[in-house]
């Protein structure tokens, strides 16, 4: 099955560069440009792309706005935001508006095109820098089962969980994929996936992008300058 792919952002040159790199795949088409916010929420109201690739800064309707817009009107078309910042407070804002991903366009084309697809399944990606940025505000926050008689407060948000699925958060709310968390904790990548979607269950979250969102307000991540 192709993936159809709109493309927005203000410099026509970026735009042409991904073009050529997504056409090249056999299963991924771009079927669209817009050089604004407003335009990329016209075009996908009428392509009904996939995924969209969406810059931050644009003129008029940036791309935060625009992406709540698509998301709020178009939910299956769903978005990455592509950036040349890799300042967290974007990288929040945009992960809550609705955006299914968050990447910097210093990204190297596989990785690109494997968030792509990974978007296009119905799950989320990160930025490997905000990844480890986020990692490394709030890993510390939780128990790690070292100190028995001076043991760590569990967040009341995460209280549903086991010890392991509280592990295991931390890691998917930093961004890591199953195979990263299976490496990370010394489980098999089906047993990452039972607890994600215990945890998925338990707090009531549509995908790793609300985890996020959750550590985000309720103090568990701070914003980086």
């Amino acid at each position: 099955m192709t993936i159809s792919i709109l493309l927005a952002d203000d410099q026509a040159l970026l735009r042409q560069g991904f073009r050529m790199v997504l056409n090249a795949q056999e299963d991924l088409t771009v079927v669209g440009e817009a050089g604004d916010g407003a335009e990329a929420v016209r075009m996908t109201r009428l392509l009904r792309p996939d995924v969209v690739l969406m810059d931050v800064r644009m003129p008029g309707i940036d791309g935060i706005a625009a992406t709540r817009r698509i998301v709020a009107e178009i939910p299956d078309s769903r978005v990455i935001i592509l950036t040349t910042y890799g300042i967290d407070r974007y990288a929040f804002s945009g992960l809550n508006a609705g955006a299914s991903g968050f990447l910097l366009k210093d990204v190297v084309p596989a990785d690109l095109i494997a968030a792509i697809r990974t978007v296009a399944r119905g799950d989320a990606v990160i930025a490997p820098s905000v990844t480890r940025r986020l990692l490394e505000a709030f890993a510390h926050r939780f128990p790690d089962g070292t100190d028995e008689e001076n043991p760590v407060a569990v967040p009341d948000v995460l209280a549903p969980l086991t010890d392991r699925e509280r592990e295991v958060f931390v890691q998917m709310a930093a961004g890591l994929t199953n195979a990263e968390i299976a490496e990370q904790l010394s489980l098999s990548d089906a047993t990452v996936k039972t607890h994600v979607g215990r945890i998925l269950a338990k707090l009531v979250l549509r995908d790793r992008v609300q985890a996020v969102i959750l550590a985000y307000e309720n103090g568990l991540i701070k914003p980086g300058p």
